[in-house]
């Protein structure tokens, strides 16, 4: 016959007390509870969704810094100097092509009629600019900016040095590039010219200027009215042709306000390489280009002046490094488990600190409570 304490007992679950297992179950640290014993709160929901919110926010950041990586900035005195340096030029000037002269002097004595080395092509003004003389290729009816109508080529006229991340400068600078074809008259007279090409020239401190027919060189005068060296710089840069990558000159419009009007740039060039991953380990890339700072001057001269676009240039004996390095796909997984974990903790103690605030609040609201009915209980006597 079965007591009274077998009977009242009888139908626990010895389960409810834990699980039986080997000796090794004694050692577990992550000790299990009972969905029957486990209470689901608005707090604990409260807060499950603020830690959610924290850990995607820190996480994206985490990621966002790991894809742009680290970029160390380092000066060296450039090995290896070469002799020949590569200047890419695409200029508009609001002159006919037969008006205009371009040549180049470096400082070991060579003139280079620059002209026989590029592509002189008629245009008109109208093309490149509006009303506003803001550039009308490359900008739609607002004036914002278009992406890939600047250039043809394969990449877009878009990145700039230091504007973004070095993976996708040596990216676009690997590929292929070529220049754009000037816009087709259809009908117009030509009121400009447009030059572009390469020349290759002597690495050397240098100046290469355009100006008009008799005016500087030999040939036949040109009348001053005919005069106007407003001009669009879309391209002016150093080295290899990259037109991913946008100079401080690039895309600069500069209106002449008379005939005889003198346009001075000078440019302070340093040779710049752009690497991902340190040089020479395996897996990395790099590009070598040249970044320049640039100085300008315009005034109006008297006529005894030749005046024009002058372009002085300097070559530094400096070489920048650029290299963009980011930690292994490893080491990003264990700074966001960190990240995840951490927030899992301050979230569980911020968790317990707020339950415990509302219990206390909660004890103290009930002894007022209840000396307030006892006081009132006393006068009813």
């Amino acid at each position: 016959m079965m007591n009274g304490y077998d009977e009242k007992n009888k139908h626990l679950d010895d389960d409810s007390f834990g699980a039986k297992g080997s000796i090794v179950s004694a050692f577990d640290a992550f000790p299990k509870a009972k969905p029957q014993y486990v209470t689901h709160t608005s707090s604990g929901g409260k807060w499950t969704v603020i830690m959610a919110l924290i850990s995607v926010v820190l996480v994206w950041t985490e990621l966002a810094r790991w894809w742009r990586g680290d970029e160390l900035h380092t000066f060296a005195v450039e090995k290896g100097v070469s002799k020949v340096l590569s200047i890419n030029l695409d200029v508009v000037v609001r002159m006919r092509c037969d008006d205009l002269h371009i040549n180049v002097q470096d400082a070991s004595g060579d003139h280079i009629l620059a002209a026989e080395m590029l592509t002189r092509d008629p245009t008109v003004w109208a093309h490149w600019v509006d009303a506003k003389g803001m550039h009308r290729l490359g900008r739609d009816e607002k004036g914002r900016e278009v992406k890939g109508q600047a250039y043809t080529a394969a990449v877009e006229h878009d990145e700039g040095f230091g504007e973004e991340h070095i993976h996708d400068i040596v990216a676009l600078g690997r590929k292929k590039a070529k220049w754009s074809k000037t816009p087709r008259l259809w009908g117009s007279e030509p009121d400009s010219c447009r030059m572009f090409g390469s020349l290759e020239l002597n690495k050397v401190q240098g100046d290469f200027h355009i100006t008009a027919r008799g005016h500087g060189y030999r040939g036949e005068h040109l009348d001053h009215k005919a005069f106007n060296f407003s001009h669009i710089i879309s391209e002016l840069s150093f080295g290899a042709f990259l037109p991913s990558l946008v100079n401080p000159l690039d895309r600069t419009v500069n209106t002449a306000p008379g005939n005889f009007h003198k346009f001075q740039y000078f440019l302070s060039v340093v040779p710049t390489s752009y690497s991902v991953g340190q040089p020479g380990q395996l897996g990395s890339a790099s590009i070598f280009t040249n970044q320049y700072a640039v100085t300008e001057q315009s005034q109006t001269v008297s006529e005894n002046t030749v005046p024009g676009i002058f372009v002085k240039y300097d070559i530094e004996p400096i070489l920048l490094n650029i290299v963009e390095t980011r930690d292994s796909l490893f080491v990003f997984i264990i700074k966001v488990i960190n990240v995840v974990s951490g927030v899992l903790v301050a979230g569980h103690w911020g968790y317990r600190l707020s339950d415990w605030v509302t219990e206390v609040m909660g004890r103290r609201r009930s002894r007022q409570s209840q000396g307030m009915l006892g006081a009132k209980g006393q006068f009813e006597e």
